[in-house]
Formats: structure tokens, sequence, C-alpha cells
């Protein structure tokens, strides 16, 4: 889940209990075996394979795990077709959501998707509507203690980095979409290993949360909707309190 804080995904993939943590491993499986049937198994020569890497990585997904999804993917046994699908959500207390699916059944996934929007008292929003209030960035996060501030940061700018930010939990890295990959590379080249590295989909505005009954409905709807099997990623500009 991506929402106003840059923590929290690794909190959420930290926290994970044994059975969260298995339906992450069985989404990034899928994700990887789709990635590689449609442009093979080499991450070099496959950008949206590198990408689910990463994530993988953040996750702590065994290479096992890994290898199987890729040869799955590149195995050719399998005829099922899938296609990306991006809903547009706005949640309760006018928290506007972005998910990001995949799916083999558009019908069936429209409809899971409703019923979850529907019990939750959102509702499915115009195209357009909420894409508008998100941008698509690089994000590299990094714990304090992985890096040195000053030399973690002449490193990102020099590799053409556009934004540094840094607080009491560690460092924030934006990029471009188009220069994600060569930052990454140089940070990495310097031994240090972020948190979490993807291109992601940031809130412009936030909208913040309140008392228990609104953070407990919002938080409902992300999981219903992150349990969905076809649900990739959920992308929020809900400002939950620390």
């Amino acid at each position: 889940m991506s929402g106003h804080s840059k923590w929290a995904k690794v909190k959420h993939f930290k926290g994970a209990i044994d059975a969260k943590r298995a339906r992450i491993f069985a989404k990034l499986s899928k994700e990887i075996a789709i990635a590689a049937r449609l442009a093979g198994g080499d991450p070099g020569m496959n950008p949206r394979l590198r990408m689910v890497l990463l994530k993988c990585r953040a996750a702590n997904m065994p290479n096992d795990n890994i290898e199987r999804a890729i040869k799955k993917g590149t195995g050719g046994g399998e005829t099922v077709q899938y296609e990306d699908l991006t809903y547009e959500i706005y949640g309760p207390h006018g928290v506007a959501l972005l998910v990001e699916l995949s799916t083999d059944n558009r019908n069936r996934t429209a409809s899971e998707v409703r019923s979850i929007v529907t019990k939750s008292g959102g509702s499915i929003a115009t195209p357009g509507s909420v894409s508008r209030l998100f941008h698509r960035k690089g994000q590299i996060i990094i714990p304090r203690e992985g890096a040195d501030e000053d030399r973690l940061m002449e490193v990102a700018l020099e590799a053409g980095a556009e934004d540094f930010k840094a607080d009491a939990n560690g460092y924030e890295i934006l990029t471009e979409p188009s220069n994600f990959e060569a930052v990454h590379k140089q940070i990495e080249a310097r031994g240090i290993k972020p948190a979490v590295a993807e291109v992601t989909f940031l809130p412009m505005v936030t909208v913040p949360l309140s008392g228990e009954p609104a953070v407990a409905a919002m938080n409902k709807l992300i999981d219903a909707l992150e349990d969905d099997d076809d649900v990739k990623e959920v992308y929020s500009n809900a400002d939950f309190p620390e």
C-alpha cells in the first residue's frame, strides 16, 4: 500500500504476519510470471521484470520463489492472457485511490472491485478525476543507518535525482520515472541498500484522517482491495495520523 507516508510500505512489509506475507509473495509471483511471459526472463532485457524484482527485494521474497515464477512465465505452458487495468476510486471521507490490477477476466474484476468499494461507502470515480491528484515518480527510501546523509545526497543529485529529503527515520530520493534506474544503480554501486526502490504514484494533495472511525474505515477498504487476487498496488492520498 502506498499513501502519504514514505515509510508506509516499509512498515507494511516488515509488519506482515505469515498469512499476509504469503499473500504478498503470491501476488509478486503472479507479477513476475506475467512480466516474464511478456518480455522474457532476463531482467536486463525486461524493464517490467526489473521493477517487480525490486518489489520482491523490499518484501524479502525468497530467491526460490522468484526463480519458480520466472520459469512459470517463460515455460510456455500457460495460455491465460492478462491485461493491466487502473481503477480510480473515492473512498470514505473523500480519500482518493488509484488501484492497479492485472486480470484475465475484466468483467469479474469490475464486479469484485465495485462490490468492495460500494460496501465501504465509496464510489468508482470518473476517469481522470483521481489520477490528476497523483504524479508518477521514482522513489528510493533508505533508512538513516544505511547511509551518510551528505554523501548520499551528493550521489543522488549527481546521478539525476530531482529531490532529496531527510527526516528522523531516513532519506527519500525522488526522480522522474525515466531517471529512476540510473539513480538507483548509482546508489547501489556505493553499497547502499534501499528499503524501497520503485516507480510509484505519489499524491500531490493529501486528505487528513482524524479519529479512529475514519482511520478504521479507510484501512478496511485498503485491506479489502489488497486482498483481491487481481490487485497489484493500491495508492491513496489518505494522511493517516502517526
